[in-house]
């Protein structure tokens, strides 16, 4: 089954520094029958206005994927974790029993975009996870690249929860497929241009849930960037 999730419709907001799209019910977003995908329980899509961003704040209990679509991201933490993460870049971070962490955008006149994507781990408490990957453009041009998995996967970030996240940039025209094996379901982001997914078509800023389907059979209609995740099914 193929659920279109159309941009207009999702929840959003503008504080003036930060403009966000709520993919699942989160901060003034309330939405009580659109909570989570299986085990993904946020996926933000944000622009970060230059010399601002998410003070000190805390998480546990939670996977958080950052990816970096254009802009750059500075990151600190209570692990003693610093760095500045540019576009191509993927950061990853399990919370374990509980972090503090900030994340600004320093630069003084370019926007950051980024989707903070949070995963549910299998269980509480597990040890803290921190780190980076800067993928290659040309990993994922035209192809599928497996930009994270679970600790049994071969991505180069690995989490603790059973999923996969694939990223790729399609040129206008060009196809691809994945094989989604059975009892797994699929969460896909149109990130920017326009895609045809099975028999949906999608623009920049779209989603599409995915379940009970064997095949994966995407399109770019025009130059296209987008991202998946894969994951078990959940009744």
């Amino acid at each position: 089954m193929l659920k279109k999730l159309n941009k207009e419709n999702m929840g959003t907001s503008n504080l003036g520094w930060l403009e966000s799209r709520f993919h699942f019910s989160f901060a003034e977003y309330r939405n009580p029958e659109n909570i989570n995908f299986g085990v993904l329980r946020v996926l933000n899509d944000d622009i970060i206005h230059p010399n601002s961003g998410f003070d000190t704040h805390p998480h546990s209990n939670v996977e958080i994927i950052s990816y970096v679509v254009h802009g750059e991201i500075t990151h600190k933490d209570s692990m003693g974790n610093s760095e500045t993460l540019k576009k191509g870049e993927v950061q990853y971070l399990s919370a374990g029993d509980g972090i503090y962490h900030s994340e600004h955008n320093i630069h003084n006149s370019q926007d950051l975009r980024l989707l903070q994507i949070w995963i549910i781990p299998p269980t509480t408490s597990l040890p803290k996870l921190y780190g980076s990957y800067r993928f290659k453009e040309e990993e994922k041009e035209n192809k599928l690249l497996n930009i994270v998995s679970s600790q049994k996967g071969n991505a180069k970030i690995k989490i603790y929860q059973d999923i996969n996240i694939y990223a790729s940039k399609l040129q206008k025209n060009k196809k691809l497929e994945y094989k989604i094996n059975e009892n797994r379901q699929v969460y896909f982001v149109q990130i920017e241009g326009s895609s045809k997914v099975n028999t949906i078509e999608l623009r920049h800023g779209d989603a599409l849930e995915i379940t009970n389907e064997n095949m994966l059979n995407i399109e770019a209609l025009s130059n296209s960037h987008f991202l998946f995740i894969e994951m078990e099914e959940i009744n």
